[in-house]
């Protein structure tokens, strides 16, 4: 990608040069990146693609950032700090539900963001107040740390497996020209033929008796049904 690239935690730790352009910042870069990843997805990013769409050369990219794993760092960072963490109720139920919404909401707003949070946390000061909101709306239903952070993760988890069922159908559609109602009405004959077969008698009641839920719906469902789990293990 050209300069070296950095340890992931020296980009929170470099002091930062006083740009020679006014106008090139390490936020405008950022502002950049999020851009182009929000649009056509990391595999579109590399430093030469953000200098074009800031109308610079590569080098001057480097003055302010160590390499493309280091933008993704700080693109992640922007990205989380964008919304205030609401205000804790005491309802650790309604809170925990709040907080898996928000995390939902960011990852349709930025898809690329599945794949970057899919590993090792992300560190910045913005990741960090995000770690702690979570971990203290966790500590509304338990004062047991370890489980407080296994209750946090396994939201995020949740939150990413959904998430990523809904980008999947965006995809097949993108890929395919269908909507999800057209490819449904494209697959009817074939369906039919496997329900009148009897040789899938539950697939053939979900067809015929189970209504269709939005990915709205769908996600509410399992929050639902993991945070009664949640109350359960906490309790027990």
């Amino acid at each position: 990608m050209g300069a070296e690239s950095s340890l992931p935690g020296q980009v929170w730790s470099r002091e930062r040069r006083t740009p020679r352009r006014p106008a090139l910042t390490v936020e405008r870069i950022v502002e950049v990146c999020v851009a182009i990843s929000d649009a056509e997805g990391l595999e579109a990013l590399s430093m030469r693609r953000v200098a074009a769409d800031l109308g610079t050369g590569t080098t001057s990219l480097y003055r302010h950032v160590a390499g493309r794993d280091e933008l993704i760092e700080l693109m992640i960072d922007a990205v989380l700090g964008g919304d205030a963490d609401p205000p804790l109720t005491g309802d650790w139920h309604a809170d925990l539900a709040t907080m898996a919404r928000g995390q939902r909401a960011a990852r349709l707003s930025h898809p690329w963001l599945c794949a970057v949070l899919a590993s090792r946390p992300a560190l910045g000061p913005n990741s960090l107040r995000k770690m702690e909101h979570a971990l203290a709306t966790a500590g509304e239903l338990t004062s047991d740390i370890t489980l407080a952070a296994d209750i946090v993760a396994l939201i995020g988890d949740y939150v990413a497996g959904a998430v990523s069922r809904e980008l999947s159908e965006r995809e097949a559609q993108r890929r395919t020209g269908l909507t999800e109602e057209q490819w449904r009405s494209s697959m009817a004959p074939y369906i039919h033929k496997v329900v009148t077969s009897g040789a899938y008698p539950q697939f053939a009641r979900r067809v015929v008796e189970a209504r269709d839920r939005s990915f709205d719906e769908q996600f509410e469902c399992g929050l639902a049904c993991l945070l009664r789990g949640i109350a359960a293990r906490a309790s027990g």
